[in-house]
């Protein structure tokens, strides 16, 4: 390593800046310096000085000030801060090279001289160039602040932060993820059988009224779907642009963060969850790969890709991790070719081990289901949620989505064995995890015009059916109806309609078969005809998870009242799905002005026992207790409390932004606490929100974790 880049005559602003141990000195050009002076005076220069030496409205880029703020930081960061944030009026419009050329200058201004190769735009070859090796000494970190430089006579004695709960963190094993203990929160759904519901119970209908905040913190701002998971003392929690990090549970107090670096070509997506399983973390990235990180340090074990970003997939779901694999479910977001899928990699070491396709292949089971249409011009399957799974079959269960490319599939070719059906789409597909062998599928809607997906949580538990205690798997779509199939075989049972949808007219007791009003299929004898719809395609439901009290057989769906007009395109008018329409949105049926609904359904006789309607649509999933609650936040900042047994709000709180995930409790030392996660901006709460145009919502990106508890004595 050269002296004349980390020597000590350097500012030590440049020693940290640069990240002492770099792997190679950072190079940049004159002509980079002299653009990047160019654009600094025209985008920079009012705020940050002229000069670099701050400004009214910006702080310096050299100096002491410059020091204290990007002390210990690769340059990396300061390229990820200018391109998040600058220039304060329109954050993000800088370009990848535009950004280096700045950032040349900075290295100018402070005393680093220009050589012969360019220094990088892109983050992948940036990082390559820039990372940080090892970490600054104690000395050098004595040297700043952002007040000025620590005196070399100060004495800075150790502070006591208390016990640290990593010290007693034990692996997540297969038997605690299949039965977990009472007190923790260990996947999306708590069990791995998507039920949603803890056994708590301190925390009850007597008392939620006292409620409070234990504690809070700001997390990376953006939008937060993701839900936090907590074992043995750590909260989980994942942000938006691929960060985790890590909370003491007792006191809101970070033990580490990890933060993604993405390249240019991945905008971040929104992620439902993390996974837990052994020593590790396990998480998706909107760059299409799974990273495990040590669960005591944040540090990255493997990271893996499973997938071509310019081939039109993403991540938004999450993994599930179960028998030494990671299980993680891509989505085929832009109409990648040949549909999305499930990968599935080994819990040790990131090797992939198998894919499960949810567009079938030609030649295999399925295949002729897709009008005979090649394999590259079939899209959709795509994966949307982390899967569940069921010890006791030893099957995964996954919902493949609905194809975009409808207009191909409207009416069927006249071709002996082929159908129009397109599976694996609005299906459960039961796969083996071992090997990704399909056990069997069940098709709840074929040839699915509307997009309204059965591509949702898989709820799997013991029922009575026709008088014999049954295992069941149950799931709904976005048209509120809801499907119930042994778990083994995938056999059809039953089926129940939450009575918000008016497209399907029948449905065949034996199969399951529904049947579509035609006068109400976009294209075809109903091309250029406006067709109102109920619900619209942003769903009654959508992801966000309902909840089960397995000691009821209660069941606890979050919905939303709404209608859509399809809206023939004009010449010119592109679409999101190819049946020749546009969306809008509308009132529901009811057309009061209530557009929110939580609905409570006895799965023993799928009867409605109540309904909660209200203004603001639910923007989260829903928690259900032993305490005899259900949590469940709402698009006007609410959080809320409710009685399982009628529906009347006990308790509510207004908080900083939407909680737009999924609410989740625990207990430490024997106390229950309840956290979410909020962080407005989701494609649900985005779509159902126009609705209610006088409910404030946030008008920047931020998003924080909320922790409440009951007071520790009676106040």
């Amino acid at each position: 390593m050269s002296d004349h880049v980390f020597g000590r005559a350097l500012p030590i602003a440049l020693i940290l800046l640069l990240g002492a141990g770099a792997h190679a000195d950072p190079s940049y050009t004159s002509a980079q310096a002299t653009r990047g002076q160019q654009q600094f005076e025209r985008t920079c220069a009012r705020c940050h000085g002229a000069d670099l030496s701050g400004g009214q409205f910006g702080p310096a880029l050299k100096g002491e000030v410059f020091e204290g703020r990007w002390a210990g930081k690769p340059l990396a960061d300061l390229f990820d801060y200018i391109h998040t944030n600058m220039p304060p009026t329109d954050p993000g419009s800088l370009s990848g090279r535009g950004l280096s050329e700045l950032l040349a200058y900075i290295l100018k201004q402070n005393g680093v001289q220009a050589g012969d190769e360019v220094l990088p735009s892109g983050y992948e070859r940036l990082l390559a160039v820039l990372m940080p090796g090892n970490a600054l000494s104690e000395q050098d970190r004595m040297r700043l602040g952002p007040g000025g430089p620590v005196s070399p006579n100060a004495r800075m004695p150790a502070w006591p932060t208390g016990p640290d709960p990593r010290a007693s963190y034990t692996p997540v094993t297969d038997e605690m993820l299949a039965n977990p203990p009472a007190d923790e929160w260990l996947s999306w759904r708590r069990s791995l059988d998507g039920k949603g519901f803890s056994p708590l119970k301190q925390i009850n209908k007597d008392n939620v009224r006292k409620l409070q905040l234990d504690w809070s913190i700001s997390l990376p701002p953006g939008a937060n779907e993701s839900t936090p998971l907590y074992h043995d003392g750590v909260l989980f929690v994942q942000s938006f642009k691929d960060n985790v990090q890590a909370f003491d549970a007792l006191s809101g107090r970070e033990l580490w963060h990890y933060e993604r670096h993405l390249p240019e070509a991945a905008p971040p997506t929104f992620k439902k969850s993390i996974a837990l399983y052994g020593d590790r973390v396990y998480l998706g990235t909107s760059d299409l790969h799974v990273v495990a990180l040590d669960a005591k340090t944040g540090k990255v074990a493997w990271d893996r890709t499973v997938g071509e970003l310019d081939k039109g997939f993403d991540i938004t779901g999450g993994p599930l991790a179960i028998r030494g694999k990671v299980m993680i479910g891509v989505a085929a977001t832009t109409g990648g070719p040949g549909g999305g899928y499930v990968a599935a990699l080994d819990a040790d070491t990131g090797k992939e081990a198998w894919r499960f396709h949810g567009v079938a292949r030609p030649g295999e089971p399925g295949g002729n289901s897709w009008n005979g249409l090649p394999l590259e011009k079939r899209s959709g399957g795509s994966f949307w949620v982390p899967g569940s799974y069921d010890a006791r079959t030893n099957l995964l269960y996954f919902g493949p989505s609905p194809t975009y490319d409808t207009g191909p599939l409207r009416n069927a070719v006249d071709q002996p064995g082929i159908t129009n059906d397109a599976l694996f789409t609005d299906s459960t597909v039961a796969l083996d995890p071992e090997t990704g062998r399909l056990a069997w599928y069940y098709q709840h809607l074929a040839n699915d015009q509307m997009d309204m997906d059965f591509a949702y949580q898989r709820l799997i538990l013991d029922l009575p059916v026709n008088g014999k205690t049954t295992r069941v798997v149950i799931t709904g779509n976005k048209a509120g109806i809801f499907d119930a199939m042994e778990a083994k075989t995938g056999k059809y049972l039953y089926s129940f309609d939450l009575g918000i949808q008016n497209f399907i007219t029948a449905i065949d007791p034996e199969t399951g078969r529904k049947t579509v009003d035609p006068a109400l299929i976009p294209g075809g004898e109903n091309q250029g005809r406006t067709l109102t719809i109920c619900p619209h395609a942003g769903g009654g439901r959508n992801w966000i998870p309902d909840a089960i009290n397995p000691h009821t057989d209660m069941l606890f769906v979050p919905l939303a009242e709404t209608c859509m007009d399809l809206i023939p395109i004009k010449k010119g008018e592109s679409a999101l799905m190819s049946g020749g329409f546009r969306f809008t949105i509308r009132e529901g049926q009811n057309a009061d002005g209530r557009f929110g609904r939580i609905q409570a359904i006895d799965l023993r006789t799928g009867r409605t026992v109540w309904k909660e309607r209200q203004r603001a649509v639910p923007g989260s999933g829903i928690l259900a207790t032993h305490g005899g609650l259900l949590f469940v936040g709402s698009l006007d900042r609410s959080f809320a409390a409710y009685d399982q047994d009628t529906g009347k709000r006990l308790w509510h709180r207004i908080l900083t932004n939407v909680p737009n995930s999924a609410p989740i409790t625990y207990a430490v030392n024997g106390k229950q606490y309840v956290a979410v996660v909020v962080g407005y901006g989701g494609p649900w709460s985005v779509t159902e929100a126009i609705l209610t145009p006088e409910i404030s919502l946030p008008v920047a990106p931020s998003s924080s974790l909320w922790v409440f508890s009951l007071p520790d004595r009676d106040e």
